[in-house]
């Protein structure tokens, strides 16, 4: 999956000389926590709504009137994605950096924004939680041909699989997490274990 097919096309943008005020009416219009802002169509910083808070209050060392610019106090340089760029990419940058969202650009004009929300939705999507289906979870030998066995033994079976997620486990195993297009799990859970695969999802089944 890439950002293009997640991000918010057209993102609403605002110019440096704008106010702090102009800018929290406008997020509060909108319905966004995040603008960035452009100057001859590119981007040249970017502010929250936490910015804002911070900057008017009287707790802050240095508070701004609403009515200073929003080049006082914008961020810059922001750190940015291209359309092209894999989702779980940005979405490790954004963790690493601990930042709510990137703005999307194309020589320099911004195309789109991506939220912590957007990665949220496309992680269900990635997983195939928001389609009807069950949930079987195995723990795998990091060899070759684990998974094609695996993946053959349900296909065996007529069993359509709508994602497949993997992660190490602790033991230098891998955990595999299937979304299937059964909502009744536990016979081929059981069909799995009888095929020498251990099974963690579903729990308290018996290998028969």
């Amino acid at each position: 999956m890439l950002v293009r097919e997640i991000m918010h096309p057209d993102p609403i943008v605002i110019g440096p000389d704008a106010t702090l005020d102009e800018a929290y009416a406008l997020m509060r219009e909108k319905g966004v926590r995040h603008l960035p802002i452009v100057k001859d169509e590119r981007l040249a910083g970017i502010v929250t709504d936490r910015d804002l808070r911070l900057a008017t209050s009287c707790l802050s060392d240095r508070p701004f009137s609403p009515e200073a610019r929003l080049h006082q106090i914008m961020k810059f340089p922001v750190h940015t994605a291209d359309p092209l760029d894999p989702v779980e990419v940005v979405a490790r940058t954004m963790r690493e950096l601990k930042i709510g969202c990137m703005p999307v650009v194309e020589d320099r004009r911004p195309v789109g924004i991506v939220t912590g929300i957007d990665l949220l939705d496309a992680m269900l999507r990635l997983t195939g939680v928001h389609r009807p289906s069950g949930r079987l979870e195995v723990r795998l030998m990091d060899r070759p041909g684990q998974l094609a066995r695996l993946t053959g033994l349900l296909s065996e079976r007529k069993v359509n699989i709508h994602s497949i997620l993997s992660y190490p486990d602790a033991d230098g195993r891998l955990r595999i997490v299937l979304r299937v297009g059964s909502l009744d799990t536990r016979p081929l859970a059981e069909a799995l274990c009888r095929g020498g695969f251990e099974v963690v999802w579903p729990p308290h089944h018996s290998c028969l």
